[in-house]
């Protein structure tokens, strides 16, 4: 039972975030569940879209970001978050069931990528407490200092929609993952 309202459609969403949440529409054809109960505070739906809309003009490619999400989504145990992101993972990053798979358990097959997810789900179970080996390992994968502050980014806005969702038992509108899914 969702503990925070989800507005059934845009036009039940404050008016303020009306607009964004068209423009979620006109871009996925839908409107998930996490944006429409987000818009209660259209402040933070425009922090979140901003955000996301920044980091998707980064240098870390789709499916990257998909994995590091994943790995994310499994460490805090947000069904929510990884029912969306397997969706997309599949869907638009073209990941195999698999290579998800090894996401969520903080890995990747391809060998760069698995540098990127591994760090993220460091700087997750760590809260950003990484140690030198841990920078350097990601570095020596070929990450700059750049991506490298993306990968840190990706992580601190996964953290925000999984805690977000945890708090308000946001409802899944996407085929249903769990984190115990992944044992």
């Amino acid at each position: 039972m969702p503990r925070i309202a989800t507005p059934s459609s845009i036009a039940t969403a404050p008016v303020a975030a009306q607009p964004m949440l068209q423009a979620v529409e006109k871009q996925l054809g839908v409107v998930p569940n996490l944006f429409r109960m987000v818009a209660n505070s259209p402040a933070a739906l425009e922090g979140y879209l901003g955000m996301s809309g920044a980091l998707a003009k980064g240098r870390l490619p789709a499916p990257t970001r998909e994995r590091i999400a994943l790995a994310v989504a499994e460490i805090n145990g947000c069904n929510y978050c990884l029912s969306a992101h397997t969706y997309l993972g599949k869907n638009l990053a073209r990941l195999d069931e698999a290579e998800m798979m090894t996401n969520r358990h903080g890995g990747s097959t391809d060998p760069k990528a698995a540098a990127a997810v591994r760090f993220a789900a460091r700087v997750a179970q760590s809260r950003g407490h990484v140690g030198d080996e841990d920078l350097s390992a990601v570095r020596m994968a070929s990450y700059d200092d750049g991506e490298i502050i993306e990968i840190v980014q990706h992580v601190a806005l996964n953290v925000w929609t999984n805690y977000i969702n945890e708090v308000a038992r946001t409802v899944i509108d996407f085929p249903v993952v769990s984190a115990r899914d992944a044992a």
